[in-house]
């Protein structure tokens, strides 16, 4: 069977199973790119209360945060782990954000999305992973983001050997669907539903999983 043929009968199987998934939570596309940074090493509900948090002090947006000190920021978002090293990568998004694009979300969506890569990759702290998220979620940009559920999914299945580079699993969905926001959005976020309720790193409940019988 074809990559290509595989990858979509995977995507159909668990779309099959659960259904969209509305992902990536957040009201703005600033909440979201904040969400992208926060969540790195932590689960997404420590980042939810980590967000709230800059909510109730009327302080998640780029100006309001951009003028705001280390120190405080990192207090706000505590709740999200590792909040010093955090707070310094946010502002340096910030700061990326202010100083190009004038603090505004939709400029950069303006901006070609392999030149916004490149400066995304440039700032403190983001990583193809982030960045990523950044474009697809926070920007509609059709890149495929690549984490760690779906790397284990993938080699399980013997797609892909587990081992190889980032952006050698980017290039098995490009060059194999077609690049389009909304199924790059949903299929992935379907590989991190059934990640962490079947696909578990040590203790993997294959016998219920809707990809068992995947070939």
């Amino acid at each position: 069977m074809k990559k290509k043929t595989k990858l979509l009968e995977m995507y159909h199987k668990l779309y099959s199973k659960f259904g969209s998934q509305h992902w990536w939570p957040g009201e703005t596309p600033f909440e979201i790119a904040v969400g992208a940074i926060l969540t790195q090493n932590t689960n997404w509900g420590n980042v939810e209360k980590a967000i709230h948090n800059l909510k109730k002090q009327n302080a998640l947006s780029a100006k309001f945060l951009h003028k705001m000190s280390v120190k405080k920021l990192s207090a706000l978002i505590r709740q999200a782990g590792y909040f010093n090293i955090k707070a310094i990568r946010l502002k340096s998004f910030i700061d990326f954000l202010m100083n190009d694009y004038h603090g505004s979300m939709k400029m950069m969506k303006d901006e070609n999305m392999q030149t916004l890569r490149v400066k995304l990759l440039e700032v403190n702290g983001i990583g193809p992973e982030t960045a990523d998220s950044i474009l697809l979620y926070a920007l509609e940009k059709p890149v495929f983001v690549i984490d760690a559920y779906t790397k284990r999914v993938l080699s399980r299945h013997g797609i892909i050997e587990h081992d190889r580079p980032y952006e050698e699993f980017q290039e098995l969905f490009h060059s194999s669907l077609k690049e389009e926001v909304t199924l790059f959005n949903e299929f992935h976020a379907l590989f991190v539903r059934v990640g962490k309720t079947f696909c578990k790193r040590k203790t993997p409940f294959c016998e219920k999983c809707p990809l068992l019988k995947f070939t």
